[in-house]
């Protein structure tokens, strides 16, 4: 498995299914499942999935003509694999770690691990196989509950110097909502309660654990300043809870960075779903976001 090194450009957050994860997902009858492309999960309607997305030559080739050494594939925590009982999450975890170790240049990958039935020792036998780090659903922390729960996995990383992604998790729409909400309104809302939970819960608990919030942690860094009024603190800048960029563009990366300064902030986009974005910053933020905060994130 690869890991961030060098000059090369990172991109810690692309979504990537290999045909162990597609053939075990249409082998299920119940959500999650996948009827040839048509993807079935609990709470929403079926989605067309485009088979060119998870094309693993095409997807390597628009890697590396996106100027990446290393593209980090997570599981889709939306799916709620992480959620099942461990009978049914374990095969479908399995045949993602399978897929994605198998993975050519310049891909590297997250691992996963189940939030119902917690197994540390599992999960430390996958990152055995020299994965960047663990991926966790945003739902599985988002409180003192979850932090109890997901201690032993934490626990695991800080032991191992290794970094953790918090991801979305399931998000059922609302009826009658557009295509668009679960990633507009859930996603955030759930990225938004995770970085205040990660600070009043997780820091505290686990203080030498590096962590990366997807989609700019929803934008919750913003709220620094109603923090502070609201005697939360004095919104001091965690050096190890870095952000990335994924589906947002130059007015929101930029208002993390006056939040949070550059060296926090990394390059992600969650492709397929969304592509790179010119960010407008300039080279030097560019440089940090793609090469020298990813390398502190991941090593």
């Amino acid at each position: 498995m690869r890991r961030a090194g060098g000059g090369a450009g990172v991109d810690v957050h692309q979504h990537l299914w290999s045909d162990p994860l597609i053939k075990t997902l249409r082998a299920r009858r119940t959500a999650p499942f996948l009827d040839g492309w048509t993807l079935h999960l609990d709470g929403e309607p079926p989605f067309e999935i485009d088979p060119a997305d998870h094309d693993i030559a095409q997807r390597a080739d628009l890697a590396r003509a996106d100027g990446l050494g290393l593209a980090l594939v997570s599981l889709s925590s939306p799916l709620g694999i992480e959620w099942l009982p461990a009978n049914e999450a374990q095969p479908l975890l399995d045949a993602y770690h399978q897929g994605a170790a198998a993975l050519p240049e310049p891909f590297g990958a997250w691992a996963a691990a189940g939030v119902r039935d917690v197994d540390a020792a599992t999960a430390a036998q996958v990152l055995d196989q020299g994965f960047a780090g663990l991926q966790l659903p945003a739902t599985a922390l988002c409180d003192a509950s979850g932090y109890e729960r997901c201690a032993p996995l934490l626990d695991l990383l800080e032991a191992r110097d290794l970094p953790l992604f918090v991801h979305p998790g399931p998000a059922p729409s609302a009826p009658g909502a557009p295509g668009w909400w679960p990633a507009l309104v859930p996603y955030v809302q759930q990225m938004h309660a995770a970085w205040f939970a990660f600070r009043t819960h997780g820091r505290p608990r686990h203080p030498r654990l590096r962590v990366c919030f997807a989609m700019l942690a929803g934008l919750a860094p913003l709220h620094g300043e109603r923090l502070v009024a609201r005697g939360g603190g004095r919104g001091e800048v965690d050096p190890n809870a870095f952000v990335e960029t994924s589906s947002y563009g130059p007015r929101a990366a930029d208002a993390a960075v006056r939040a949070l300064g550059v060296d926090v902030v990394v390059h992600g986009t969650d492709r397929p779903y969304a592509d790179p974005r010119d960010l407008a910053l300039g080279e030097a933020a560019e440089h940090a976001f793609r090469v020298s905060n990813p390398h502190r994130l991941l090593n």
